[in-house]
């Protein structure tokens, strides 16, 4: 598994709001020049995170985004699945996925153990952390 940008570009919004004051709102524009990501590319990341209740957008000229929630109850975790959907190793280990193999199959349990301790230090994370 490998992060690809736009979690890389999420990451780097959350902590960009995670420092301004809580409830201030941050237009794209400047999350955008601050963070060198492309603004088009920006506000599509900005709905994920949106959907998934991470941050709340509000429109108009005095519009922006906030945290939906404080910096030290959202993880690394949180954003990456925000992104990316169900964090995996591999399609074995995913949410419903039914393996035929995975009963009696030795790399699906190396693998399962791998991700539950990767999902651990993502879980372990906060924005809040992140900043100090």
């Amino acid at each position: 598994m490998q992060i690809t940008r736009q979690s890389e570009y999420a990451i780097r919004t959350m902590l960009e709001l995670a420092k301004a004051e809580p409830g201030e709102l941050i237009s794209t524009r400047v999350i955008s020049e601050r963070q060198d990501i492309p603004e088009d590319f920006l506000k599509k990341t900005v709905k994920l995170l949106a959907l998934a209740d991470l941050v709340i957008t509000q429109r108009g000229n005095s519009g922006g985004i906030r945290l939906a929630k404080a910096a030290d109850q959202i993880t690394l975790a949180d954003i990456i699945s925000a992104v990316e959907g169900p964090i995996a190793l591999n399609v074995c280990l995913l949410p419903g996925y039914q393996c035929p193999n995975k009963p009696e199959c030795p790399i699906s349990r190396e693998l399962e153990r791998a991700q539950k301790a990767m999902l651990k230090e993502l879980n372990r994370h906060t924005l809040a952390d992140l900043i100090k």
